[in-house]
C-alpha cells in the first residue's frame, strides 16, 4: 500500500485527490490529511439543513461537498483525516475501522465502534466515517477529532432541520439528514499530554512502518489532474450547493 502524508490543507484539493485516487488509479492508498475550518457535507445532503451559513460566512468557515454519502462533519487543524482507497473483490469497511481502533489502543485509548462505523470513547464520538464504491474500487475515509474547536463545530453544524428535504433539481431524491452525536477530542483521553504533530507522526508511521507499505508523493501529472478536478468540480458552487450536482459523477 502506498502511504501519502498530504500536507495540503485546501479542502477542495483534498476531496479531489480522494476521487482521483479512487477513479484514476489501481494501486492501494492510505492518505493522511487535514483542512482549514470547513463543514463537509455528504453527497446527498442539503447545505441549508446541515449548516448555519450565516455563522460560516461570518467566521470564514468553508463549505464543501464530498463524493461519498453520510452526514456532515466539521474540519479544522485539530482534526485528522484518514482515507483508505483500494481495489478489492469484496468491500470490508470494518477492516479499515479496526485499523484505526487498533492504533488508538496503542496510544492508550480504549475505543469502540457502532453500527454506523463511528468511533467512541466513554459514549462520546471521536470519529465519523463515510464509504463509497466505484466499480471494484472502494474508499473508506474517517475523521479523528484530536483538538478540534468543539464550540465552532457545534455552531457551524446547526442547520435548519425544516429545510426542504428534496435535493434541488430532483423530484425524487431526498436529502439525507445527519445523525447528531455528542463529540469529544482524543486529547482528553490521553494519559499524558501529546502534541497533535506527534500524534500524526505516530499515526502515519503505524502504516508506513509495515514492510508491505511505502511512501508515495504526488507526481506532476497527479497534481495537474487533481487541480483540474478541484477547479471543475469541488470548488464549484454548483457542486457544493447542489444547484446542478446531479449532473456530476
Amino acid at each position: 500500500m502506498f502511504c501519502i502524508d498530504n500536507r495540503c490543507t485546501d479542502i477542495y484539493f483534498n476531496l479531489a485527490a480522494e476521487e482521483y485516487l479512487l477513479k484514476q488509479k489501481r494501486e492501494n492508498y492510505f492518505m493522511l490529511w487535514q483542512a482549514t475550518p470547513t463543514v463537509v457535507i455528504g453527497k446527498h445532503q442539503r447545505v441549508e439543513a446541515e449548516v448555519d451559513t450565516d455563522y460560516t460566512q461570518q467566521y470564514g468557515v468553508r463549505i464543501a461537498r464530498r463524493f461519498s454519502g453520510g452526514g456532515a462533519v466539521y474540519h479544522d487543524r485539530g482534526n485528522i483525516n484518514l482515507s483508505f482507497i483500494e481495489t478489492v473483490k469484496q468491500p470490508d469497511f470494518v477492516y479499515y475501522l479496526q485499523q484505526v481502533v487498533d492504533f488508538l489502543e496503542k496510544v492508550g485509548i480504549s475505543a469502540y465502534a457502532d453500527q454506523r462505523l463511528g468511533i467512541y470513547v466513554d459514549e462520546r464520538k471521536i470519529s465519523g466515517s463515510a464509504q463509497c464504491i466505484h466499480k471494484d474500487r472502494v474508499m473508506y475515509h474517517c475523521t479523528l477529532l484530536f483538538s478540534t474547536d468543539l464550540d465552532t463545530l457545534n455552531a457551524a453544524l446547526n442547520g435548519d432541520p425544516d429545510a426542504e428535504s428534496r435535493i434541488p433539481g430532483s423530484r425524487t431524491v431526498r436529502a439525507v439528514p445527519s445523525v447528531r452525536s455528542e463529540v469529544a477530542n482524543i486529547k482528553e483521553f490521553l494519559s499524558e499530554p501529546m502534541a497533535i504533530k506527534r500524534f500524526i507522526h505516530l499515526l502515519f508511521h503505524s502504516f508506513v512502518d509495515d514492510d508491505d507499505n511505502r511512501i508515495y508523493r504526488f507526481s506532476a501529472g497527479d497534481m495537474e489532474a487533481i487541480e483540474r478536478l478541484k477547479t471543475e468540480k469541488y470548488a464549484c458552487k454548483e457542486w457544493i450547493y447542489h444547484k446542478s450536482a446531479l449532473t456530476f459523477t
